[in-house]
């Protein structure tokens, strides 16, 4: 053996949750997310334990996205989609009864939204109990984030909002999956000197780094991005291969823009007749995704039909080409080091069935290439990583993200700076209130948990990157807006000792999560 390979998938989503609509758009975010990504993954991993495949792989659940999970709602008015899908292949399998080609892929659909049923029923409707079976079983090592995925270093500047993303991410990672994290995913990989101190208070002992995070450590690493570096507290930071991105991530040369594949824009949704379409769109006023698109990657002319044989041929080929060039890689590399070489290849998870529809099938090929027909490089996770080799240079990584140019300048812009001196103040102002009651019970306890909900969902990462992207700005600027705000009510009450119950209990059945939150973690370093 000359190599490992330690894919990780990265699943986050921001926390969407609206009661007080009957349908919301962004709730389909989690709903799109659990039909093409998190279902099938759960189709390709469970094909691994029937078969015997050995390929454990790496997945980061954050948070928020474990919260949605297991949110009733939530899950009710997922099962509810679920049926409207079928409902809708089914009514497209007669609209094509005369077309071969379009009638074949209604047929495809209609088959995949019946398994996708039959997955999640199943599993009961919890996603995360069947993730966690495969964790208990040693095929998936889960992962942690930041409790809203909030862009650390920008929190940096009040030590105690860093300490309580990550120690909220913890005890919610024990209370879903009954360990503790050994890893953590820091959101964006957006890593500054001195975030590793937080982790080990949380017993965190590995992170993921851009390339260039971990190239630019001090010293310079003698093993590249091959091996981990310990940081000076010995927590871990792996950095990511270039190679293995590009052949994925790249405009140009990524594999997911191949011709034969599904395009993902072209949808019926916006093909159809309105009226047709309207009870299956995730808003009822206006033109959506449904999921089913019938055209593949074509260009700018004019589409062609999608063709599940040639696509699936093309994901064959693209596992074949990816597993060729990792063990060139590793015949290349292994021979300059003292240990076998580590090719760390990380995604955004939804990158796999929901952006590229062929993605899931990708690792399916990959996998089973990979185990049954070479033996030069093996999967493995970061944390068997580390067991099977303990002792790792010490370097400091350099400041980095995987965002534009390397750094934060998607979360840090002329579009959504206006948002940090307002979490600012009510940082500051919710540590004054851990120092204040650090003992509450009854309503001050319950005050003091919302407070602290509000805050951590201010300060997602996800908001300052809808501003920059310009997807949804609107219902980003609101979230922050109304977070705040509720926040700032929550603060002048308890200042005030005077918790107005009735708009406490109407704001905690809107933004629940967390339901045990810990407030005293916002407290400064050295409260008594």
């Amino acid at each position: 053996m000359h190599g490992y390979l330690s894919i990780i998938l990265h699943a986050h989503l921001p926390y969407v949750r609206h009661p007080e609509h009957e349908k919301f758009l962004e709730e389909s975010w989690l709903f799109e997310a659990i039909t093409e990504t998190y279902l099938p993954l759960i189709q390709v991993f469970s094909g691994w334990r029937r078969d015997q495949i050995e390929a454990p792989l790496t997945l980061s659940l954050s948070p928020t996205l474990c919260a949605m999970l297991l949110d009733p709602l939530l899950c009710e008015r997922y099962a509810r989609h679920l049926d409207g899908l079928i409902d809708l292949a089914e009514k497209e399998i007669h609209r094509t009864h005369w077309d071969r080609a379009y009638r074949n892929l209604a047929w495809m659909y209609h088959h995949k939204f019946c398994q996708a049923r039959e997955t999640w029923r199943s599993f009961e409707g919890n996603l995360l109990s069947a993730f966690r079976q495969f964790q208990d079983e040693g095929r998936l090592e889960i992962i942690t984030t930041a409790a809203t995925h909030g862009l650390l270093p920008l929190l940096a500047t009040h030590p105690p909002s860093v300490r309580a993303q990550i120690l909220t991410a913890r005890d919610h990672y024990r209370s879903c999956f009954g360990r503790d994290p050994r890893g953590i995913w820091l959101p964006e990989c957006a890593y500054l000197e001195g975030i590793e101190k937080y982790l080990q208070a949380a017993n965190i002992r590995w992170f993921v780094l851009d390339t260039h995070g971990v190239l630019h450590a001090r010293p310079r690493p003698r093993c590249g991005t091959f091996a981990p570096i310990f940081a000076q507290n010995g927590v871990a930071a792996f950095g990511r291969d270039y190679d293995s991105s590009r052949q994925v991530w790249s405009k140009h040369e990524g594999y997911p823009g191949d011709p034969r594949y599904r395009d993902f824009y072209r949808d019926i949704g916006f093909d159809l007749d309105f009226d047709y379409v309207r009870p299956y769109l995730p808003s009822p006023d206006n033109r959506g995704f449904t999921g089913i698109k019938y055209f593949r990657i074509t260009g700018t002319g004019e589409k062609q039909i999608y063709e599940r044989d040639h696509a699936l041929a093309a994901a064959s080929e693209h596992a074949r080409h990816f597993m060729t060039e990792r063990i060139t890689q590793a015949q290349q590399v292994a021979p300059l080091l003292d240990r076998p070489p580590i090719v760390v290849a990380p995604y955004d998870a939804e990158l796999f069935g929901h952006w590229w529809y062929e993605g899931p099938e990708f690792l399916d090929f990959l996998a089973r290439k990979i185990c049954l027909e070479q033996r030069v490089i093996s999967f493995i996770t970061p944390g068997e990583y580390l067991r099977r080799h303990p002792t790792n240079q010490i370097a400091t990584p350099g400041a980095s993200s995987w965002g534009e140019e390397g750094y934060w300048r998607v979360w840090l812009n002329e579009s959504n700076e206006w948002i940090y001196p307002h979490l600012q103040i009510a940082q500051e102002r919710m540590s004054d209130l851990a120092k204040k009651y650090p003992h509450a019970t009854g309503l001050e306890a319950r005050a003091l948990k919302q407070a602290g909900r509000e805050l951590l969902l201010a300060q997602a990462s996800d908001w300052p990157f809808i501003l920059r992207a310009g997807t949804s700005p609107e219902y980003a600027r609101r979230r922050v807006k109304d977070h705040l705000l509720r926040f700032i009510a929550l603060h002048e009450q308890l200042t005030l000792t005077q918790v107005d119950e009735p708009y406490l209990r109407e704001i905690e059945s809107r933004d629940n999560i967390f339901p045990d939150l810990n407030w005293t973690h916002w407290r400064q370093t050295g409260d008594v």
